[in-house]
């Protein structure tokens, strides 16, 4: 397990972890997006770890805003597995792992949100590079979406597709009305082994739902 952390923290970076190679997420992308990412980001995005192990980040929640809609939204997600953040603390840890899956060539990604007061919110998720887009997120009892990665100035972003429920070899897609909207992830480096992660959900016609964002810093090797 390799780890990263925000000052003060007690994670540390494994000697033991075997890195390899990643070309997945280069693939998505043209020569020259890649190339305008800075060398932390391609760093980070082009390292993998052996199947079933993991990279851990552990950062701080600096930012959540929530409108009524979005809120009250992101509890009836709860019943596909939460997984957009329902809690408006900030100053808290956020902790993310990434984890090969050797199943399928993907990856299963952990992001655990501590509160304040009673227990973390856990989000599971599970990327498969697959689909039209060459990028999906599962999130649970067969729920779906696509997703497109770019390039923005020099910030990795990935924007939602389309979403859909896999029954066994089908993929139905679901009709406007029983989505949020567009979901917006972004990963912007700031320099010095500190990162910002984004996340954003904006519906068509009701507006911003959903905000957060959490500061994460590289642990000193």
């Amino acid at each position: 397990m390799t780890s990263a952390r925000i000052p003060g923290s007690s994670a540390s970076t494994s000697t033991h972890t075997k890195l390899f190679d990643d070309r997945r997420f280069r693939a998505l992308l043209s020569n020259e997006d890649w190339g305008r990412l800075p060398l932390a980001t391609w760093r980070r995005f082009s390292k993998r770890v052996a199947d079933g192990d993991s990279v851990v980040y552990v950062g701080i929640v600096d930012e959540v805003a929530f409108s009524n809609l979005g809120w009250w939204f992101a509890q009836a997600a709860r019943l596909i597995g939460g997984p957009l953040p329902t809690g408006r603390d900030i100053g808290v840890p956020m902790i993310v792992t990434v984890t090969e899956d050797g199943a399928t060539g993907g990856q299963t990604w952990t992001r655990i949100c501590a509160r304040k007061r009673g227990f973390p919110q856990v989000i599971h998720s599970a990327k498969r590079f697959a689909g039209p887009t060459g990028l999906e997120e599962y999130v649970g009892f067969g729920v779906s979406m696509a997703l497109h990665i770019a390039v923005e100035g020099e910030t990795l972003t990935f924007r939602s597709a389309g979403y859909g429920l896999q029954l066994g070899r089908l993929w139905i897609p679901l009709p406007p009305w029983l989505t949020p909207g567009d979901l917006t992830v972004t990963h912007r480096d700031l320099g010095e082994g500190a990162f910002r992660f984004t996340l954003d959900v904006i519906h068509p016609r009701y507006g911003a739902l959903i905000h957060q964002s959490a500061l994460f810093r590289e642990a000193e090797s």
